[in-house]
Parts: C-alpha cells; structure tokens; sequence
C-alpha cells in the first residue's frame, strides 16, 4: 500500500480523505492556503504545507505549488477530492509524468467524460439513451435555431466543458434564445476557459438520478442508485437511496446499462454516472470522473467505503468489490448543510462557529469539518457538513434524519439547518411528488 498521500483539497472531503488513508495506515499531507491553517483537515494529517494565499487559483487551483509539496513531503500519491483540481485532466497528467499516483482515473478518460459532447456520444455508442438535441456544439445563433425548431422549446443550453449550473440556460421560447445564448456563451468561457455549448430538450418535471460505481481492470461493479432530485439552481441539496420512483425493472435496467457503459470505456476508480428520468424513461446526462459529494448516503446504505475502494484501485490497479458484496438495505437520506441564509436568497454566512454541537446516535452520521471556534471564511464552497441517517424503510429514515437536524446546533453563522426540515416534512417530500424544479416552485425560502 502506498505510505503517503496528499490530499489536494481541503474542508469536509479532505477530512473524509485522511479518514480513509488512516484507515488504511497510511500517512497523511495536507495542503492549505494561507486562511485555512487552522481548519480540521490541517489538523488531523501526519503533515502540512501552505500552498498560497487564499484566493483558489493561488492555492487549491495551483498546480505547480501542489506539485512542490509533493517533492517537499514524498507522497507517493494524490488524493484530489471532488471539486478544484479534480476532474481536471491535465493536473492529472502532469500528477502521473512525475511518477505519482492519481486517484482517480486516466487524464484521457477525464478529458473524454469531462467534455459532455463527447460523453453523450460514447453514451450512446455503448447502449445508454441519451437526450435528444444537437450531436455536437452549437456554433452560431442560426444552428441553435435550427435545432429549437426541430426538437421543441422549451430547451436547455449548456456548457460543454461545465458543470454545477454554470454556462446553462433554459429557453422557453424563441424570441430569448438569442439572449440566453450569447449570455450562457459568456458563462462558460469565464468559468471554464471555453465557450463551447451544445443544445438538449428541457424537461419540465423531471427526476435527477445516478448510478455509483467501482471499476478496476478485472471488473465493473454498482454500488446502486442515488436520487438527487431535491436542488436548487441546479445544486443538490438532499439525496436518497435507493429511489423511490424506480421499480425493481427499470432499477435493474439503469444499473446493468450504467455497469456496461463503464466497463467499455477502460474505466478506474469510482466514478458516477447522471441521468435524468422522466415518465418512466432515463437518459444519459453527465458522468462525473471523480468521488461525488453524496457518496456517504451509498456507503451508509452498503457498508462499502467508497474511498477506501478507491485508494486500494489507485494502488492495485483492481478493485476487491464483487457484484455480490453490494446489499443495500433499508433506506438512507443525506443532507447538505451550507452555511448560507435562504432567507436572504441563499447569501453565504461566513464567521465564527460560537457553538458547535453536532447530530449522533442509531444510523447517524456526520461528515464535516467544523468545530467550536473555527472560522467559516467567504472564499470557498459554503458546504460545511453532511448529516446521513439511514431507516429500515423511507418513513423511518425521513424522522431519523429530523431528529438528527433537531440535534444539530450551530450559532455564529446562519445554516441550513431549518430549511432541510421544512422539506423533510413537506407532504410532497414524504409522496416523494417531486421533481428537480421543486423548491424554487414551492417557495421554501
């Protein structure tokens, strides 16, 4: 086994990340920039080295100082996390020239699945359904019309190099396509270096899910479904598993189509595959090349630790998993939260954690990486914890989790605490009668 990662990430998943490695017995490095000195993930790694100031793309985003605490520290191995500098094909390329293990897949393979114009095609080269729209970028306003007229506003367009929101747009009608195109345009060159977009139906009601998977060069396994389907403006803010809108066929379905399409494409690591579902049918949308954010509500629900599996497929080159290893059982629910105000329309909540006394007990878990007196700052994702709680079914897992945000006390900063319990009592998400279009109708904030 390797004897010294480096996470380069900080925050919950860095905390989440040394976790694993101590588990593994194997020593750990953190990186930080300058503001994060005294956060929990600095704190719990064998080793710490400042990697800049705190603006990301002088610190986190920094390829060249992350790669300097590598030849400082003599990791053998890079953790990347989700988010930063984790799907980003060509840090993972330079990571693999020096002679240090990415975890995580190929730089191919991130650049073919980060590119959703390439994914869609290989997508639907090995079998998945994918959304009808343009087969390729969109070049011009004329093009995009075309497109419209042919598959029927509403629409959607997005970045092809994006993701979380960024660069997407929905059109209703014709006489905004300009508009929202040109302004999506703008979107993605700033977020992602490049302004190509491509077009994809829009639908109205529909579910967001996705497939968790493990793959080594001996075998493609799942380890089931997710449903993301509570957001906001495009950010998941609860997930669940299994789905409640999947029966026993069409779950089966997704899954062996999913455990294809991986297999096929010479994949390693875990990685997870999107898909929106609508009256009874998915399609394809995204596979993101990296551990998610909901991976906890998978592991609580398995007992598989994600992480762990991962870290052994970087060292091995296979994964231990077999199909049969996977037994979900009961149900589990996971809730973000974010130190945001939704009552100032989700304004971010920076300052000091005054009293920090977090959920436990039966199926309760928190992953985070707060303590009493630390410094919440406004420079980075506003995530600050997760709550997963898992029942023997559904209804039990729902009042699981209410008691667990009801122990959950925070003072310092505003959260959202309060909100995830407005929702987990909302006839609507006990129906599961939902859609990812949901909260901004309901109004919860």
């Amino acid at each position: 086994m390797f004897k010294k990662v480096l996470i380069a990430n900080r925050g919950e998943i860095a905390v989440r990340v040394i976790r694993a490695c101590k588990e593994w017995g194997i020593g750990t490095v953190a990186v930080h920039s300058d503001v994060d000195s005294e956060s929990m993930h600095v704190r719990l790694a064998d080793e710490s080295v400042c990697i800049g100031s705190h603006q990301p793309q002088n610190s986190y985003l920094n390829i060249s100082s992350i790669m300097s605490a590598v030849d400082l520290t003599g990791a053998e191995a890079i953790h990347p996390g989700y988010g930063f500098l984790s799907e980003n094909a060509k840090f993972a390329e330079i990571v693999n020239k020096h002679g240090i293990k990415f975890i995580g897949p190929s730089a191919e393979i991130i650049k073919k699945m980060g590119d959703k114009i390439e994914a869609k095609k290989i997508a639907k080269k090995y079998g998945l359904p994918v959304i009808e729209g343009s087969e390729g970028s969109v070049n011009s306003i004329s093009e995009a019309k075309s497109i419209c007229k042919e598959i029927g506003y509403p629409v959607l367009i997005k970045a092809a190099g994006g993701g979380g929101g960024k660069g997407m747009k929905i059109v209703e009608q014709e006489k905004d396509l300009e508009k929202l195109y040109l302004a999506a345009k703008n979107e993605a060159k700033k977020y992602f270096g490049k302004d190509e977009l491509y077009i994809e139906k829009y639908f109205k009601k529909p579910r967001h899910i996705e497939v968790q998977i493990m793959s080594g060069n001996n075998r493609t396994v799942h380890i089931g479904e997710r449903d993301c389907s509570v957001q906001r403006r495009h950010q998941k803010l609860i997930e669940e598993t299994p789905s409640p809108v999947l029966n026993d066929s069409q779950r089966k379905e997704l899954l062996e189509k999913t455990v294809k399409m991986v297999e096929q494409i010479g994949y390693e690591g875990a990685g997870t595959v999107e898909f929106i579902y609508e009256e009874g049918k998915f399609y394809f949308l995204e596979m993101n090349t990296r551990v998610q954010v909901e991976h906890p509500v998978t592991e609580v629900q398995t007992g598989i630790d994600i992480v762990k599996e991962q870290i052994w497929v970087a060292y091995s080159g296979e994964t231990a998993l077999k199909q049969l290893d996977v037994t979900p059982r009961g149900h589990s629910i996971e809730c973000r939260i974010n130190a945001e105000n939704p009552a100032l329309n989700f304004q971010p909540s920076p300052g000091v954690i005054k009293v920090c006394h977090q959920p436990s007990g039966f199926r309760t878990r928190v992953d985070g990486s707060i303590f009493q007196g630390c410094k919440i700052t406004p420079y980075y994702d506003s995530l600050i914890a997760k709550v997963i709680c898992k029942g023997r079914n559904r209804t039990e897992a729902i009042q699981r989790t209410l008691r667990s945000l009801d122990e959950f006390v925070l003072e310092g900063i505003t959260t959202t605490i309060d909100l995830h319990k407005k929702i987990l009592n909302h006839k609507k998400f006990i129906d599961s009668n939902f859609d990812t279009n949901w909260l901004e109708k309901e109004k919860f904030y």
